[in-house]
């Protein structure tokens, strides 16, 4: 396979990369990571608390039989969406913000950068949010200090960790994950001791009403602002199937599995919240063990996702500026409540997201499938990508607006569609020298 565009940027007499998360150049084969640590670190990425928020929202809205159809229906468009920007990441070893470069052309990571940097930074504001309402409630503070202290003490940390990259992100994800899951299956096993078994978790009926539609858009939307930045870490992988398979575990399985645990909590204890279940059961201590090393995790990846945009869209070298920068943004999001607008917030990612990483899978599909030529320039703008963007997510906001089909399912095969036909049909665009 050809390289891809540019060499390596290093620090001026060292013969090293300047960032060793090579955030604005291809990954190469020296610095590739075992399928088992690209699969602990997206299995961590989506092992998370907030998730079931959104699970619990449907939860409280369904049959458990439709419940498992909107959950299943979800998560399995956002894994093999996911699966598919994996396949890209690993085969060019560029973050989606860079890749944008060679499908929207020069100016086009900017709409890239500001859709996923910007929707990053607000999922780390909820973040931020949820740990400091929830630690306040455990811990029966009032005052909105404690809680603006609580915030900006853990947007430190994790922010620190998003900083040393890969590594950091990954020994954290190998600590937290396997004590969150055991955590969350032990309550499972209690809630259906509290309704009676599984006959009694079937049994209960809805309380609220929400349609097919928004509650798979909602599922979509928990992690496909994430998911179409899974290429961030994929990069890193041998080889795009190991990619792919390892976004279907963390994202099919490891999303899916927090939102049905959600869900679950919602129908049996009444409770959003899967940190709270465990208070409800007397868990303070097991609770915050659960609440800061999973969102500690999960936050660190949201944070390096948002630098590595910022870095990408500014072309420099070192994402740790960006990374910072975007901490200090979703922390003062977090002071300002953003975390008590979640569900609106998921069904416009579930909307406006999608179609971005449709083209750049289309486009990949065309053009680059045999690697990008080294001496490839991409041009100032490629318009016909970014109408088929633009087209392709108006047509999703109108399934949403009408609710016709599923809109992240519309945005994402309209995208690649388009992109592919219209490939076809004119001439590709050609490099310049």
């Amino acid at each position: 396979m050809s390289s891809t565009v540019e060499p390596a940027t290093v620090e001026a007499g060292a013969g090293r990369p300047v960032d060793p998360d090579y955030p604005v150049t291809p990954v190469p084969r020296s610095a590739r990571k075992s399928f088992v640590s690209l699969s602990v670190v997206l299995l961590g990425f989506t092992i998370f608390t907030p998730t079931m928020l959104a699970g619990a929202a449907l939860g409280t809205a369904f049959s458990f039989g439709k419940l498992m159809m909107v959950i299943a229906a979800g998560s399995a468009i956002l894994g093999a969406y996911v699966a598919m920007m994996g396949f890209v990441g690993a085969r060019t070893g560029l973050t989606t913000v860079v890749m944008a470069r060679y499908s929207f052309g020069t100016r086009g990571p900017k709409l890239a950068s500001v859709l996923l940097g910007g929707t990053q930074i607000g999922w780390y504001g909820v973040i931020i949010g949820t740990i400091g309402d929830l630690t306040a409630q455990a811990l029966g503070w009032e005052s909105y200090a404690a809680r603006a202290a609580v915030m900006i003490a853990a947007s430190i940390l994790m922010c620190i960790t998003a900083c040393y990259g890969y590594r950091g992100m990954y020994w954290v994800s190998l600590i937290s994950t396997p004590l969150i899951l055991a955590l969350a299956c032990w309550v499972v096993s209690r809630s259906l001791d509290e309704v009676g078994g599984f006959s009694g978790l079937v049994s209960v009926e809805p309380t609220t009403t929400m349609t097919v539609t928004l509650a798979i858009t909602t599922v979509v939307g928990t992690f496909v602002s994430a998911g179409t930045q899974a290429p961030n870490w994929t990069r890193f992988a041998r080889s795009g199937s190991q990619a792919a398979l390892a976004c279907m575990i963390g994202f099919l399985v490891g999303n899916g599995l927090m939102i049905l645990f959600g869900a679950i909590g919602a129908i049996t204890f009444h409770e959003g919240d899967f940190v709270l279940v465990l208070y409800n059961l007397g868990l303070v201590g097991w609770g915050l063990v659960l609440l800061f090393g999973n969102l500690w995790k999960s936050n660190a990846d949201t944070a390096y996702a948002f630098g590595v945009a910022g870095a990408g869209m500014f072309r420099k070298p070192r994402k740790t500026p960006f990374v910072i920068g975007g901490c200090v943004v979703g922390t003062v999001l977090a002071l300002t409540g953003v975390h008590n607008h979640l569900i609106d917030y998921l069904s416009l990612l579930g909307t406006f997201i999608p179609p971005l990483g449709g083209v750049i899978i289309g486009d990949f599909l065309c053009r680059w499938r045999r690697g990008i030529p080294e001496d490839h320039t991409p041009q100032p703008v490629y318009w016909r990508n970014l109408a088929v963007y633009a087209f392709a997510t108006f047509l999703a906001w109108l399934s949403a607006e009408f609710e016709v089909g599923i809109p992240p399912l519309i945005g994402i095969v309209v995208a690649i569609v388009l992109t592919m036909g219209l490939h076809r049909v004119f001439a590709a665009p050609r490099a310049t020298s």
